[in-house]
């Protein structure tokens, strides 16, 4: 209980939350990057993945991505990253090494929530002479979206914790707080900055769970 007493002290020490190396800070650019990454990748796999999954082609194309996405480390994206001219551009070498980590969860998802779709609906649906876009927007992919969603939920989680990378070459967030306590043997502040990251992911995750439910609700508000 030692650990966790040190730990609770460390956080709740005033001085620790401001200054320019404060978890407030740390904090606020750990949810810059984390968000940044997240919505690029989104804006990237989700269209595609819903596209191929519409047209019913390309599973081979989001299975192999997917695959090589996951079979990638983080750490050595950024590492070759670092020794680019990208070096220097601040953020950028960590926002796209997170955004190929993010890629895939989401881009498989979004395949595999379209495809799945009940096809007795889909044939229903063009019986009614819906057109292609109809038959998507209508159909497809409010019964896809729990799958959808849950890929979104697994990429942020994978990402607010995969953010703790950006300490690893000098930039900010919450990653900086472990670092600092391990170049200190502060195993307090260690732990205080990897319960700060499990918070933030906890957060996100609870977060996202809440608009999953509220599209859900309005849904169903709409088929009354």
């Amino acid at each position: 209980m030692g650990i966790v007493t040190d730990a609770w002290g460390w956080l709740t020490t005033g001085a620790h939350w401001t200054g320019e190396e404060g978890i407030g800070r740390r904090l606020a650019e750990h949810v810059y990057v984390s968000g940044a990454a997240l919505l690029i990748a989104a804006a990237l796999a989700l269209p595609l993945g819903l596209w191929l999954g519409h047209l019913g082609r390309g599973g081979a194309l989001a299975v192999n991505v997917s695959n090589v996405g996951r079979a990638i480390p983080v750490f050595a994206v950024l590492a070759l990253f670092m020794v680019s001219p990208l070096r220097n551009a601040g953020y950028v070498p960590t926002v796209v090494a997170l955004v190929l980590f993010a890629i895939p969860p989401l881009l498989t998802n979004a395949y595999v929530g379209v495809r799945e779709v009940d096809r007795a609906a889909v044939r229903a649906a063009r019986g009614m002479g819906m057109t292609g876009g109809q038959l998507f927007l209508r159909v497809e992919l409010p019964l896809a979206r729990p799958v959808v969603m849950t890929g979104i939920r697994s990429a942020a989680v994978q990402v607010v914790a995969t953010a703790t990378i950006a300490a690893m070459v000098g930039q900010g967030g919450l990653g900086r707080v472990i670092t600092a306590g391990f170049a200190t043997y502060d195993t307090a502040q260690v732990v205080a900055g990897a319960v700060l990251v499990a918070l933030l992911a906890l957060l996100v995750e609870g977060v996202l769970v809440g608009v999953d439910r509220l599209f859900a609700h309005d849904g169903r508000s709409t088929e009354r």
